[in-house]
């Protein structure tokens, strides 16, 4: 069963991998994926927003379509609300599969999905203000290049 945690603090790539991965002796490939606030310039901060329980049910949803879309074994995903500042991490995407190339396209679909259709509010705080951010129009082709 895929693991979801939406979570303030910020978590740890090798005790993740380490729970994906224990006693399983049929994971062949891991694709991975670790997202971090940007250093743009004039970025003071990132404050990212959920709703509790509506969010988490969101992510397993997309979870539970990357599981039986890639074949995989098991995922991850990590995700980080709350105030973050540019270098911190904010999202961790682990797929676990027999094979290389299943993981990999897992990883790169999951992180399509969660830039687009996850409920996170995400606000800027920039030295001359703050605002509110939506996907780029580059993450939604991404994402609907998937079919």
């Amino acid at each position: 069963m895929p693991t979801v945690r939406v979570q303030t603090e910020s978590f740890d790539l090798s005790t993740a991998l380490a729970e994906l991965t224990t006693g399983r002796f049929n994971v062949g490939g891991i694709g991975s994926f670790v997202g971090l606030v940007r250093h743009e310039p004039g970025l003071v901060s990132l404050t990212v927003e959920h709703y509790p329980g509506m969010t988490e049910k969101s992510l397993m949803r997309i979870a539970d379509t990357a599981m039986a879309r890639f074949d995989l074994i098991d995922l991850t995903i990590i995700h980080r609300v709350g105030t973050m500042f540019p270098g911190d991490p904010i999202v961790l995407v682990l797929a676990a599969s027999a094979h290389r190339a299943p993981a990999l396209a897992a990883t790169a679909f999951l992180i399509d999905w969660l830039k687009t259709d996850a409920p996170f509010w995400k606000k800027e705080r920039l030295a001359q203000g703050e605002h509110w951010i939506e996907a780029r129009p580059a993450d939604r082709a991404a994402k609907d290049s998937w079919g």
